[in-house]
């Protein structure tokens, strides 16, 4: 079920084309990262999603994956592990290396935060992030006529590689472990249903098919193009 009125957040980078407000410049996008958290279930391949709060502005009741905007921290932050070779190749093609470690970064800090989920290891009260686990799926441009607007990053992780309790912060609710059909059967956003089929097609693929790939961007809601 397509989400009405689909006002540009960080974790839905697409929006309507009647979305309101039109900005007499184009605002510069903000970037956002998210993580496809997946494991094998019973019937098939499930993801890690949740509903966006009541109480938001935009989008409440909405299926989304963790993820949020990158963080100034997070361009200084450690980390347990370093991105591997073909993932932070692809975060390149668009960024400089310190934004592409920050995506990284930005990702396992919102999938903590959002679900309790530690992908990497705890000191203390930091987390030091495996970012080796992640794998990128593809990019996503809210449009220039918009004036909430982000560069979002959409990484892949398998379940295994995090580890904790899985409990929401209060920002979503009905956190758990969706199937293609349960999550399709829910209120989700285009932009949200278009990156779920491009990692429905990336499970698909055999490992060598994975590295050969074209890269995808999405601008908008419709416009998928290839990455530059």
């Amino acid at each position: 079920m397509r989400a009405p009125h689909e006002a540009p957040t960080d974790d839905n980078p697409g929006a309507e084309a009647d979305a309101p407000r039109i900005p007499a410049r184009a605002v510069t996008p903000k970037h956002a990262a998210s993580v496809i958290l997946w494991r094998q279930g019973k019937a098939g391949p499930e993801v890690l999603m949740g509903l966006r709060h009541a109480r938001h502005r935009f989008m409440p009741n909405v299926l989304v994956f963790p993820g949020g905007r990158v963080d100034r921290a997070d361009h200084r932050a450690k980390a347990l592990s370093e991105l591997p070779g073909f993932t932070r190749a692809c975060l390149q093609r668009q960024a400089p290396p310190s934004l592409a470690r920050a995506l990284g970064i930005a990702a396992a800090r919102e999938l903590h935060e959002e679900t309790g989920l530690v992908l990497g290891r705890m000191e203390g009260r930091t987390l030091l992030p495996d970012l080796a686990s992640l794998d990128y799926l593809c990019r996503a441009v809210t449009p220039p006529r918009l004036p909430r607007r982000f560069n979002a990053r959409f990484l892949i992780a398998p379940a295994e590689a995090s580890h904790g309790v899985l409990r929401g912060s209060g920002e979503l609710e009905e956190l758990r472990f969706f199937s293609f059909e349960e999550a399709f059967r829910h209120k989700i956003a285009t932009i949200t249903a278009r990156v779920l089929a491009e990692f429905r097609s990336w499970l698909a693929m055999r490992p060598e098919e994975r590295l050969a790939r074209e890269l995808i961007c999405f601008r908008g809601q419709d416009t998928r193009l290839p990455e530059r």
